[in-house]
Formats: C-alpha cells, sequence, structure tokens
C-alpha cells in the first residue's frame, strides 16, 4: 500500500481523512474538499490510498487508520470489500463514511440490474476527458499556422486554402482526441517547412471546387465588409490560388480530401476511416 501524501497545509492538530479507493481515490478527496468549504480547511487533511482491491491492503490501511485516529472514507465498487473494510474498522472503533455504497445499492434495485464491481471504471473515464481536453488545447494552439516548430507532435495536420474548413475539423477531431495542427495555403507564401519534414502520410490536403469557394468566400467578404480584400473571392484569384496549392501539394505529396458541400462530420469519418484502414 502506497499511500499518496496530503498537498494541502494542515494544523498540527488537524483531523486526517484516509481516501481508501480500489480507483486513484481523486474523486473522494474532491467530494472532502467541497464538504471543507463549509469549515476551515485547515482543520481537515485528507491523504489517499489507492489501488486497495484485496483484504491484506483493506487491513493495512485499516490498521493505520487506527495507529492515526483517522476517519476512512472509502469508495469500493466491491461489496466484499466495503463489507470486510467496515467489519475491520468496527473492531478498532474507526469511524467510516461509504461514498458509493448506498448509491450502488440504490440504483442496482431501481435499475434491476447488478453494477459490473469493476475497479477504475471513473478514473478511465476521467483520463479520456483529460486527454479529450489535452487535444483541444493542442488543436488551439496550432490553429491557421500557428506554432509550427514541433508539428512532429502531431496526429495530423491539415493544410488547404482559406475556408476549407480546416480550423472546424481540427476542432471536431480534436474533441475526439486527435493531436491536430492546421497550416494556411497562401498564394505566394510557402508553408513552414516543418511541413516537408514530417511523415507525408500526416498530412491532409483539403481541396474545393472553385465556384464552392467563390460563394463561401463572397458570402464571408459580405458580412465582414471590411478586413479582407476584394479579390478574395473573386474567381481569377481563387484559380490562382488554387493553382498555386497544387504546386505545393506537388512538392508534399500529401493526401487530398475534396471538401466541396460537405459537412465537417463527414470529411472527419473519412479522415478516421483512411487512418483506421
Amino acid at each position: 500500500m502506497h499511500p499518496v501524501k496530503p498537498t494541502q497545509p494542515a494544523s498540527p492538530s488537524a483531523h486526517l481523512v484516509l481516501i481508501v479507493s480500489d480507483g486513484t481515490g481523486i474523486t473522494g478527496e474532491r467530494v472532502v474538499q467541497a464538504a471543507m468549504t463549509q469549515f476551515n480547511p485547515a482543520s481537515v487533511m485528507t491523504e489517499r490510498v489507492p489501488q486497495v482491491r484485496d483484504a491484506a491492503k483493506i487491513l493495512a490501511a485499516v490498521k493505520d487508520a487506527a495507529d492515526r485516529r483517522a476517519t476512512i472514507l472509502y469508495s469500493l465498487v466491491s461489496p466484499e470489500h466495503r463489507r470486510q473494510l467496515v467489519q475491520e474498522a468496527r473492531l478498532y472503533h474507526i469511524p467510516t463514511i461509504d461514498l458509493l455504497g448506498s448509491i450502488l445499492l440504490h440504483l442496482e434495485e431501481v435499475l434491476e440490474v447488478a453494477p459490473r464491481a469493476e475497479p477504475g471504471l471513473f478514473h478511465q473515464l476521467d483520463e479520456e476527458y483529460f486527454r479529450r481536453i489535452e487535444s483541444i488545447d493542442y488543436a488551439v494552439k496550432h490553429d491557421d499556422g500557428r506554432c509550427t516548430t514541433d508539428l512532429d507532435t502531431a496526429d495530423l495536420v491539415l493544410v488547404g486554402v482559406s475556408r476549407t474548413s480546416k480550423t472546424p475539423l481540427a476542432m471536431f477531431l480534436a474533441y475526439r482526441g486527435w493531436h491536430v495542427a492546421n497550416i494556411p495555403i497562401i498564394l505566394g507564401f510557402d508553408p513552414p517547412h516543418g511541413i516537408f519534414e514530417i511523415p507525408r502520410t500526416k498530412v491532409v490536403a483539403l481541396m474545393a471546387r472553385p465556384h464552392w469557394l467563390e460563394g463561401i468566400r463572397g458570402e464571408r467578404v459580405r458580412r465582414m465588409s471590411r478586413g479582407l480584400s476584394m479579390s478574395y473571392a473573386e474567381p481569377a484569384y481563387i484559380k490562382e490560388e488554387l493553382a498555386w496549392f497544387h504546386q505545393i501539394l506537388a512538392r508534399g505529396g500529401w493526401t487530398v480530401l475534396d471538401v466541396t458541400n460537405k459537412a465537417v462530420e463527414e470529411t472527419a469519418a473519412e479522415i478516421i476511416a483512411l487512418y483506421r484502414g
């Protein structure tokens, strides 16, 4: 058993709450912290005892609580482990607080199905959530050609001329856990050299037909009224820009996807299929 030592300051007389869990114990720790907003935070300290999944670890946690006159708050999904902890705690006159037991029993009754009793499931969901947040943060930092010095850390790099859905597509994939950067192709300017140094399989070029780009760019010019060159939506300029894009594609040798008249979800599905296939 390896307790996770407290990080919050506490007075010498602070009461100790041991968070005994078959997962990380983070949930129990947060519950205590929420409760302590109603008291002097320094009057209680918490210490997590994670991965308690057998009788020996339960007994060790109870003895530790007895030696230190602590309260035990426990989140154990196994009914047998909950019973054992309570029985051992009673022998040592240790107060216990069951974080999950009553909830599981109630849900079992109303849903008429036994709980899965698999430790660590919430932690898996928690990890998935933080991975998603990390991916979204990555997409924001690497949006529209920003931060191109570490493109090798991306799962995917999207390139394309303006209004080919690079940013919304990057965010859509980021929400699903992909680290995505996107780089605009601008007429007369070479893209960052790093784009040619990463594996070409990491790069997807987004193409669109001229008439479609003309329509959506024209609408954007009308809405913004200023800040964009009028040539931005003109057929001649778009044709020249796409010719420049094709020159860069010839250098990169990347996979090309046509996004004309496609929803972001549709293009994302094509990319996912491409990389999973």
